[in-house]
């Protein structure tokens, strides 16, 4: 890789937003005088690009894949900088699957480092790749290096890994997003810090202007772009807390839609500026399809809709898919399960275990690794849940290779009870009054793979995630609220 694509690609940013908000202005519509207004705006790619051996459809529900692209062409260089020649990429997607009953949902991110199998892809030239095993996720999107990037070589990877049909597929580039944002008016955020140009651009010398102040402030435009890309300067600057703030951002943006209501007035601008910038899938291809499908989308609610990011830790630098985790999603979600349900006795296993309530439990939590901040990180998590957390601090070995639960005499129910936000943890009785967790190293590996608190409020039969509330996030959660990971 050159010097310039590695300095262009520090830039990246996820850009997953302005695909959600294109599903949800057009499923507001249904008025047949937009369809002429908007049939020349849309752009199609290949289907001869698509896999010829694919999961098999099903009548379970549907599932859009959406693709933030940074394509630099048709002046998107002016919104993300960069180079108007270089290769399209993506560092964010995710794969929105709506229930068969037409009112819940779930969008699924895949981080951009995740190391994932790329099975053969078409290239420009009418051959095809070869497979690629371990590579990173959005190095799918650029096969080929092509300006307009490879939406089918990214389907094709999202169906090999997830064994479920993408019925659909949407890619989106800056200017629609910084246009989407305008035409609503702006979209409510929030910072947990203040953020300087020095955080957006890290090869500055200086901190420079302050960009945005900390607390809830109202974006559009460039601004909106820089807020969905930033990543440095608030948690430990990763990919996975930038995927959080996008998933909050979406929210905002579906309750300004919704609050705001869609008058003729304000429809066709919102509509021309989602299809001047959107690319989709052949069946997708026409004013008339588009909408009919965006009308499908019609009743789902931020109430009824769940964020979940794929069950990952790190592995070094990059992501790594954690197993029996993922393998669970993929089957509940093919099943159109819930994701807090139990399967039928001849179903894969649900996403962990049920967790349980801390209320009344006291217990203390110990660091058994050489990862700053996990036993911190651990108490905030079971502090959410109801636990008591007397202290927490780095234990006498750092060598732990997984998490120990060590409970005094007649406090083996607490201890099970913490037992279920670290599955893998080992309970051992002790002569020493209390409850004490000792963090080992399978969960510095694989935070995403402890259990869930249960969001309040959630609707009887909406899915819920049994993933951590680190990686979970419902729709119509507090906007300021788990912005940022470590």
């Amino acid at each position: 890789m050159t010097a310039k694509h590695h300095t262009t690609r520090r830039r990246r940013g996820g850009r997953m937003i302005a695909g959600a908000l294109s599903l949800l202005v057009l499923a507001a519509s249904g008025v047949g005088w937009i369809y002429l207004e908007l049939d020349g705006n849309i752009a199609t790619f290949g289907a001869d690009g698509l896999s010829d051996n694919r999961p098999a459809a099903s009548a379970a529900g549907q599932n859009v894949l959406v693709i933030g692209s940074d394509t630099r062409t048709d002046g998107n260089d002016a919104f993300g900088g960069g180079d108007a020649h270089d290769i399209g990429r993506s560092d964010t997607a995710f794969l929105l699957h709506v229930y068969r009953d037409g009112r819940h949902a779930v969008a699924v991110s895949f981080p951009r480092d995740t190391l994932v199998d790329i099975p053969p892809c078409r290239l420009p030239d009418g051959s095809w790749s070869r497979p690629r095993t371990r590579v990173m996720f959005n190095s799918a999107f650029s096969t080929g290096e092509t300006a307009k990037g490879n939406p089918a070589c990214t389907q094709n990877t999202v169906e090999k890994l997830t064994g479920l049909r993408v019925d659909h597929t949407m890619v989106v580039d800056f200017k629609g997003f910084a246009a989407l944002t305008e035409v609503v008016g702006g979209v409510r955020v929030c910072l947990p810090g203040e953020v300087y140009q020095k955080d957006l651009n890290p090869k500055r010398a200086t901190r420079g202007d302050l960009l945005f102040p900390k607390g809830e402030q109202t974006v559009s435009g460039q601004r909106a772009l820089d807020y969905v890309r930033l990543r440095h300067g608030i948690g430990d600057g990763s990919d996975i807390g930038r995927i959080k703030r996008q998933q909050a951002f979406v929210s905002a943006l579906f309750k300004q839609v919704k609050d705001e209501g869609l008058t003729p007035t304000k429809l066709l601008p919102l509509a021309r500026a989602a299809t001047d910038s959107l690319t989709v899938d052949p069946g997708l291809g026409s004013a008339d399809k588009l909408i009919d499908f965006a009308m499908s989308l019609k009743d789902i609610d931020l109430h009824d809709t769940t964020f979940v990011t794929l069950p990952w830790r790190y592995e070094g630098a990059r992501v790594a898919i954690v197993e029996p985790e993922a393998a669970a999603l993929w089957a509940a979600l093919r099943a159109d399960r819930p994701l807090g349900a139990t399967p039928a006795p001849d179903a894969s296993p649900t996403v962990g275990a049920s967790p349980a309530s801390g209320a009344g439990i006291s217990v203390a939590v110990r660091n058994g690794t050489r990862t700053r901040g996990l036993a911190a990180r651990a108490a905030e998590r079971l502090g959410a849940a109801g636990f008591t957390v007397t202290d927490t601090a780095t234990a006498p070995d750092q060598t732990h290779p997984r998490t120990v639960i060590a409970y005094g005499p007649g406090q083996r129910a607490g201890a099970e009870a913490v037992a279920t936000h670290f599955p893998d943890a080992e309970l051992t009785a002790s002569t020493t009054p209390g409850i004490t967790v000792t963090l080992g190293r399978s969960y510095a590996d694989a935070p995403s793979a402890t259990a869930p608190t249960p969001s309040a409020g959630t609707p009887t039969g909406a899915p819920t995630a049994t993933v951590p509330p680190a990686d979970t996030r419902a729709a119509d959660a507090d906007p300021c609220a788990d912005l940022s990971y470590g």
